[in-house]
Parts: structure tokens; C-alpha cells; sequence
């Protein structure tokens, strides 16, 4: 059974409003590319920065300027117009736990994917706000993002860590480390252990700078060896990006011996075969 859960039904430009994208036949459009692409399990995890109760947790200028949306009303619109899983992506905030935990606690969610976009008040994948280029050395920024999103994966808030090594995105546009980077990725596969939370294997690396799968196959078969279930998805924004380029991923997870993805309903995981 194939799974693109990390689905978004609209580009992240602040122009595609919800009235657009929010439909039925938007959703339509989404299910049957799913359904060419033999994907079985299809969810939809629009980032929480797109709505209002966001603000609630964090009110940086870049969340500000996007926050106007529902959150009830997707919610809604997903569980009685469409039969996508209902999901949400929710970044980790550290220190705002308790106000996260409130807003997603309130919704009856399928699956919840966790990831860092930011770290403190600096993104590492937007141009706005970046981190890149402040003077921050490359070792200091994976250190510090390994270990936010090892945070994350222990904060109990997440069923789904997302593009677990996002610090890449620039590749190489943006410095890295001259470690060994399974150095940097250590804790993150500790706390993904001890947490028990899946991890996703992304194909949206392959439309990035970087050009290559989330995880790296070195952390990913770190991950492995630490017994954590895999979730796949795309991090498609249109139609076509469901599934994009899955055969990669498949072959990639073939060879190191998976043979079971994550599928989720009320928050509840449960693991079937690829087949």
C-alpha cells in the first residue's frame, strides 16, 4: 500500500487562498492523480501557519503575514467534504509546547507531521528571515537543528517527523560541516527511538537544491537500524507532485530492507506491507 500523506492542496504563496483551494473539486483533482499513481493512502497536512489559531503559539512576522485562514473550517471541509485523511503540519516551537499542544489537542486529527522550518526566529528554508548568511557557522546550525528536531520527535506533539534533514535544502548554496554528518544526526535518531514516532522519507529533496531524498541514506539507514517505522510522502503542493518520483524512494527502500509504511487513522499507526 502506498501512502502521500504530507500533501498540501495549494502552493505556499500567500495569493492561493483557502476559497480556491478548499474545494471539492480541488480534492477531486488531488484523488485522481493519487489513484493513476497507485497511491492508496492519501492524506492532506496544510501548514499551521496558514491559519489564525497559529498566533495562538507563535507570532513571528512570517507566521503573521499568513495566518488569516480556519482552522476549523479545513477541518471541516476535509472530514465531510472529501475522503482525504485529515492531517496537519505543525512546526515545533520550542518553548511554546503547552500552546501547541492546545491547539492540536482540540482537533480530531488523523495524523499530525512535526517539522523545523525555523530556528529561533531564522528559517533555514525561506529567503525571508534566513538563517543562512548571519554569521551563524554550518556547524552550529545542524547541531542546533538536530537537536530541535530531536525536541520535537520527544515532545509527544507529532505522529510524523517531516523532512527530517530539511538543514540541506540549499545544497550546495549553503555551507555544511566538515564532521562526519552522522555525527550531527545521532540525537535526532535517539529521540526518534525513544519516542516511537514514524519518520517520512520525502521525495520533495528531489525538487530542492540539494536534489535528493529527506533523509540522507546514511541517517535513514541510522533510522533503520533504530527500529522506526517509515511514512512516505511527497510534500506535493499541485496535483502532479503526488507521488513524484516515488520509484527513487521505493528502490532506495527496497534495498535497505523495507517492506512496511506507517498508514494512519484518529492517530493511530498501524504498519502494512508496500506491497
Amino acid at each position: 500500500m502506498l501512502t502521500d500523506y504530507h500533501v498540501h492542496l495549494r502552493p505556499d504563496e500567500r495569493e492561493c487562498t483557502a476559497a480556491e483551494h478548499f474545494t471539492v473539486g480541488n480534492a477531486e483533482r488531488y484523488r485522481a492523480a493519487a489513484d493513476e499513481r497507485g497511491i492508496a493512502e492519501l492524506g492532506v497536512a496544510e501548514h499551521i501557519y496558514r491559519f489564525a489559531a497559529a498566533l495562538e503559539v507563535w507570532e513571528h512576522p512570517f507566521w503573521r503575514q499568513y495566518a488569516v485562514d480556519d482552522l476549523d473550517a479545513y477541518c471541516g471541509f476535509v472530514r465531510e467534504e472529501t475522503d482525504l485523511r485529515l492531517g496537519i503540519e505543525a512546526d515545533y516551537v520550542p518553548g511554546r509546547e503547552d500552546r501547541m499542544g492546545s491547539v492540536l489537542e482540540a482537533r480530531d486529527w488523523d495524523f499530525v507531521v512535526g517539522s523545523v522550518h525555523f530556528l529561533r526566529d531564522r528559517s533555514l528554508d525561506t529567503e525571508d528571515y534566513s538563517i543562512w548568511g548571519t554569521g551563524e557557522s554550518a556547524e552550529k546550525i545542524w547541531r542546533r537543528y538536530f537537536e530541535t528536531i530531536a525536541e520535537s520527535a520527544l515532545s509527544g506533539l507529532y505522529d510524523v517527523i517531516g523532512h527530517p534533514d530539511l538543514v540541506k535544502v540549499w545544497g550546495d548554496r549553503a555551507p555544511r560541516p566538515d564532521k562526519d554528518l552522522r555525527f550531527y544526526y545521532e540525537p535526532a535518531v535517539e529521540a526518534f527511538a525513544e519516542a516511537g514516532v514514524a519518520v517520512e522519507v520525502s521525495t520533495a529533496g528531489l525538487r530542492k537544491p540539494v536534489a535528493e531524498l529527506y533523509p540522507a541514506r546514511p541517517f535513514l539507514e541510522m533510522i533503520l537500524d533504530a527500529g522506526c517505522p517509515i511514512a512516505l510522502s511527497s510534500d506535493a503542493h499541485v496535483p502532479d507532485q503526488l507521488g513524484f518520483r516515488y520509484e527513487e524512494a521505493l528502490e532506495l527502500l527496497g534495498e535497505l530492507g523495507v517492506g512496511e509504511l506507517a498508514v494512519f487513522e484518529r492517530r493511530r499507526r498501524r504498519m502494512e506491507p508496500i506491497g
